[in-house]
């Protein structure tokens, strides 16, 4: 396994190639969110690797980094959208969303994970542990993942007491404490189950 993401499965795709990665398939709360990111390759920021193998102070740098040399798009699902699709049906629907949202039209996608959402326009590859491996999946995971965190930051200030502006929604102790005191906000996944139980 590479010690850090190259562009090696660019070198083999049909240019222009985007990578494509998600965040926010395991929480609670909040939205599922994509980016489709085009790297320019005679202007890739330095660094660029698993977003969650970064701090946030290097997440936020690159980010911006990235929002200037690149081509991004930002794809999301609504909770309302994982509680009537699932969760694997609104990440493919964010990721198409992220896809089609691009200025410029891919000619080849390369993907996180093991799967290739359907309907997507240009041919694709999946990647397992693609944002280790490839520097455009590297940058949409730091895309995606950021702008999920700032989300779901803000949506801590309106709903205050459950941890989001740390946990970003997943099931820690004190979202399940806020829960228990507070009870369920529109902004959580009725559909998962330890949300839909308490509304039994």
């Amino acid at each position: 396994m590479k010690t850090a993401p190259d562009f090696e499965f660019e070198a083999q795709s049909p240019l222009p190639v985007c990578g494509v990665d998600e965040v926010g398939r395991g929480p609670w709360a909040g939205p599922v969110m994509a980016a489709a990111v085009i790297l320019d390759p005679a202007n890739i920021p330095a660094g660029l690797h698993d977003s969650k193998k970064l701090t946030i102070t290097r997440r936020e740098a690159l980010f911006a980094e990235i929002m200037q040399s690149a081509t991004v798009s930002i794809g999301a699902a609504s909770v309302q959208e994982i509680d009537r699709i699932n969760i694997l049906q609104a990440t493919f629907l964010a990721m198409r969303r992220a896809i089609n949202g691009l200025e410029i039209r891919p000619a080849f996608a390369l993907i996180d994970g093991n799967k290739i959402p359907p309907d997507i326009p240009c041919g694709a590859r999946a990647i397992v542990k693609g944002d280790a491996r490839s520097l455009s999946i590297s940058a949409a995971s730091i895309i995606a993942k950021v702008t999920r965190d700032r989300l779901m930051c803000d949506l801590s200030a309106t709903y205050p007491g459950y941890g989001w502006e740390t946990n970003m929604g997943y099931g820690t102790k004190a979202h399940q404490e806020g829960l228990a005191k507070l009870g369920i906000t529109p902004h959580h996944r009725v559909s998962f189950k330890p949300i839909h139980k308490m509304l039994c």
